[in-house]
C-alpha cells in the first residue's frame, strides 16, 4: 500500500500559521497580574486600544492608511467605558494593548472612523497578521466577559478582575475564566478514488462549498467529534483521523481543529436539514475551486471554497499541494 497523508507530515511544518487571526505576538502574563494591572495600564504613556462597537472594531481608515489603534484621549468621542476594558497583553517594548467598548453607533461613524466585522478584516485583508490575531483575542474576551456578568452557580453580579481574564461572583466568590469553544473541522478524503467530501450549508455564500465542522460535545476526543459529525451530516463512516491545524475563531470565542479523515464509507446520506448539498469533489474540481477564488470575481452559478485565510481554505489547499 503506498504512503498516504496519514502516514507522513507534509506539506507544511505548521500549518496554523497560515490561516487568519492565529498570529499573535503579545506577551499575555495572564497568570502573572496584580490586581491593579488595568490601571497602571492606562498610566502607560505608551498605551494603545482597540476600540469595539457593537462587536466591531473601530478603525481609523483612509485611501492609504488602516489603524485600529487609538491612544485613550483619541477615545472620547466614541464615548468608551473604562471598567469594562479588557488588558490583552503587552508588546515586547513593554507597551501595554488594551480593548475597550465604547457605546458609540457602529452605523453612524463620521469619516475617517469606520466599523468592521471580523469576517470582513481577514477577507479583505484589513490588518497585518499579528494585529488580526490581537484582535481575534480582544472580540473573544470582550464577547465572554460581556456573557458572564451574572453568576451562574447564585445568579448574583459578577465583576472583573486582572484586565478582564476572569469574573469573580459578588456573592458568592464562584470563580470563571475565559473560555474557548472547540469545533472540529474535517476534510474527509477517499485515498484510492483520490476524492474530498465537501458540503453547503444553507446559510453559505452561493456556491461555496466548504469541510464539515461541528462543536465537540463533553466526553469526546478530538477524533470521536470528526467520526461522529461526519456521520450525522453525510453519512460516511470514517476511519483514521489524523490533526492538521487550528484557528482562533473569535465568532464569538471558538477554536477551530482542522482534521484529516480517512472515508472508509463511500454512498452520501445527508441530514437535509443541515446541509442544502454534500458531494465528492476530485482534485481537479477541488484546484479549479481554489484559482477561481483567487479571482477577482466568479460567474454566477459556480462552486468556490471558503475564502483564503479560513482553515477550510487551508486544509483544501494542503491536500493539494500534499505529496509523498
Amino acid at each position: 500500500m503506498k504512503p498516504s497523508l496519514f502516514d507522513i507530515y507534509r506539506p507544511h511544518a505548521e500549518p496554523s500559521t497560515m490561516v487568519a487571526f492565529a498570529e499573535n505576538t503579545l506577551d499575555r502574563q495572564s497568570e502573572h497580574r496584580a490586581a491593579d494591572c488595568l490601571e497602571q495600564a492606562f498610566k502607560a504613556e505608551n498605551v494603545h486600544a482597540f476600540a469595539l462597537a457593537g462587536g466591531k472594531l473601530v478603525v481609523k481608515h483612509d485611501e492609504k492608511i488602516i489603524d485600529p489603534l487609538f491612544a485613550p484621549y483619541e477615545l472620547a468621542e466614541l464615548d468608551p467605558i473604562p471598567d469594562e476594558s479588557i488588558l490583552l497583553g503587552y508588546l515586547r517594548n513593554g507597551e501595554p494593548r488594551l480593548a475597550i467598548p465604547v457605546r458609540a453607533d457602529p452605523d453612524t461613524l463620521q469619516e475617517p472612523l469606520k466599523a468592521t466585522d471580523g469576517r470582513t478584516l481577514y477577507r479583505q485583508q484589513m490588518l497585518d497578521d499579528d494585529l488580526l490575531g490581537q484582535f481575534a483575542q480582544a472580540s473573544s474576551l470582550m464577547t465572554w466577559n460581556g456573557n458572564n456578568r451574572f453568576c451562574g452557580k447564585c445568579g448574583s453580579p459578577t465583576r472583573s478582575e486582572i484586565g478582564g481574564y476572569r469574573r469573580v461572583c459578588e456573592a458568592c466568590n464562584h470563580t470563571i475564566f475565559p473560555r474557548t469553544d472547540p469545533v472540529a473541522i474535517m476534510l474527509v478524503i477517499d485515498i484510492e478514488r483520490d476524492l474530498c467530501l465537501l458540503g453547503r450549508s444553507p446559510h453559505f455564500q452561493p456556491g461555496m462549498y466548504s469541510c464539515l465542522a461541528g462543536f465537540l460535545e463533553p466526553g469526546e476526543t478530538i477524533e470521536h467529534t470528526v467520526r461522529r459529525e461526519t456521520l450525522e451530516e453525510s453519512g460516511i463512516k470514517v476511519g483514521r483521523v489524523r490533526y492538521h491545524a487550528s484557528q482562533p475563531w473569535p465568532m464569538p470565542h471558538s477554536l477551530m481543529i482542522g482534521c484529516y479523515a480517512e472515508a472508509i464509507s463511500f454512498d452520501i446520506r445527508r441530514d437535509e436539514t443541515e446541509l442544502e448539498d454534500c458531494r465528492w469533489f476530485t482534485r481537479d474540481e477541488t484546484a479549479e475551486m481554489i484559482e477561481r477564488s483567487a479571482m477577482s470575481g466568479t460567474a454566477p452559478g459556480t462552486t468556490t471554497p471558503p475564502p483564503k485565510g479560513a482553515i477550510a481554505h487551508r486544509l483544501m489547499r494542503d491536500w493539494l499541494d500534499w505529496t509523498i
